[in-house]
């Protein structure tokens, strides 16, 4: 007999047939033992998970009498008594749950080993073993209380496990759609969010990729106030570093978040010989900011006055939402979180503009002089009228208050709108803290 619990309750004889369990309690009863095949249940626990919050009155008795339904549906030896309890008589690998786990360990072994191809088989076999959520039939809790909430997290690790295993073996563009639905379902994530990332890397999409970084960096502010961890970041830094072409077709999935043309900073492939002339690299929300519109206009106020104006306070403070809205079409902004160092600054800048791949040569990125990333910045903002929005500056204060200042000194049109937890401390600069949140 083998038995099934990842899903509807089920019982199937030698010859794979289904055995009729008949209602719900002796599903119910079924689950309980087979989720500790050959080991003795005690009847209180059974009792707990069978009836849930609604024990009948002699509840031993019930039991005892539901056991003896079982056994007339599975066989008389089914279902042994012991003392306190009973058991069912089956070993490990004669219950789905137990194939699923040892499939799920011999799949992780694969992919540590190096075998993605072997990996990616041995995981969709343990993933095709659920037809369901786990111990369904289970009342109360939906999927089995606890015990469902631990299997189904199991699950969702070896899924992750065998996405790793298909990236890894080139098959980037086959799970992309997958992987957009979880990243969406999933949005606190973010190893799966890295996974898409990388995917959408994998396939030529570096605008897309970009975006989909971007609003989780968003999703995890918003929601946690916490900023991306390191492999997100190192992510991040390794498209602004070497961004990849753009190959993104009419055909393609689309990613909540991104943008229908390419970003700035993907690539030298498709990149305009001016893209800053495009104008802005903001993107409407989809949520909506009601109840700030009075911090709004103060900014925007203050922006009137002043070249330079820092939106202060803590981490999920609400700075950089509010700095998007404030911020007037065409506006640019530039993430400064994930930069490691604060020579990193001006390069940053340079890739939120488009101008990196186009413009600077990486052996003169760091340079102080001709063909250095400031001098370049200078050149392109120098001719025009923009607002560059610099976010996260407490990261790299010292090096985003420097830059500011040379572009602000040197670049009559432009302005500056910064977010950080401490002032800048530029000659002319406005600070404004902001006292609502996300």
């Amino acid at each position: 007999m083998r038995y099934f619990i990842l899903g509807a309750t089920e019982a199937r004889d030698e010859r794979g047939r289904a055995v009729p369990l008949g209602g719900a309690r002796l599903r119910a009863l079924l689950a309980a033992l087979a989720l500790r095949p050959g080991r003795v249940v005690a009847v209180a626990d059974l009792v707990a998970e069978v009836w849930a919050d609604e024990p009948p009155h002699d509840s031993p008795a019930a039991l005892q009498a539901l056991v003896g339904r079982l056994r007339r549906a599975l066989g008389k030896d089914a279902v042994a008594s012991a003392p306190g309890g009973y058991r069912l008589a089956a070993s490990r690998a004669e219950v789905d749950l137990y194939a699923f786990e040892r499939l799920g360990r011999e799949g992780a072994a694969q992919l540590a080993a190096g075998d993605a191809e072997a990996a990616a088989g041995t995981l969709r076999e343990a993933l095709a073993l659920w037809r369901g959520p786990a111990l369904d039939d289970l009342p109360g809790h939906s999927g089995g209380g606890d015990h469902g909430v631990r299997l189904q997290a199991r699950r969702f690790a070896v899924l992750r496990q065998r996405i790793e295993a298909d990236l890894r073996r080139g098959a980037s563009g086959d799970v992309l759609p997958e992987l957009i639905g979880l990243a969406g379902d999933h949005p606190y994530d973010e190893p799966l969010q890295a996974q898409l990332i990388r995917a959408l890397r994998a396939e030529g999409r570096g605008a897309d990729a970009l975006a989909a970084y971007e609003r989780t960096r968003r999703v995890l502010a918003e929601g946690l106030g916490t900023d991306p961890g390191a492999e997100l970041a190192a992510l991040h830094a390794e498209l602004l570093a070497a961004p990849v072409p753009d190959r993104t077709s009419a055909a393609a999935p689309a990613v909540p978040g991104a943008a229908g043309a390419p970003s700035p900073g993907t690539g030298a492939v498709t990149a305009p010989a001016d893209p800053i002339a495009d104008g802005g690299n903001i993107r409407p929300r989809l949520t909506s900011f009601v109840g700030r519109q009075a911090d709004i206009r103060a900014v925007r106020s203050d922006l009137e006055r002043a070249r330079l104006v820092t939106l202060l306070g803590p981490g999920g403070a609400g700075k950089t939402r509010l700095a998007e809205e404030a911020a007037p079409p065409g506006a640019w902004l530039v993430e400064l979180a994930p930069l490691d160092h604060p020579s990193a600054v001006p390069g940053a800048v340079l890739s939120a503009l488009g101008l990196r791949e186009t413009q600077l040569a990486p052996r003169e990125e760091r340079g102080t002089g001709r063909g250095s990333a400031t001098e370049l910045l200078v050149e392109h903002l120098g001719r025009r009228r923009l607002l560059l929005v610099l976010d996260n500056c407490e990261h790299v204060v010292g090096a985003a208050a420097e830059l500011a200042e040379v572009l602000l000194t040197r670049c009559a049109g432009l302005s500056v709108l910064a977010t950080s937890r401490e002032p800048l401390g530029v000659p002319g600069e406005v600070g404004w803290a902001p006292m609502g949140g996300e």
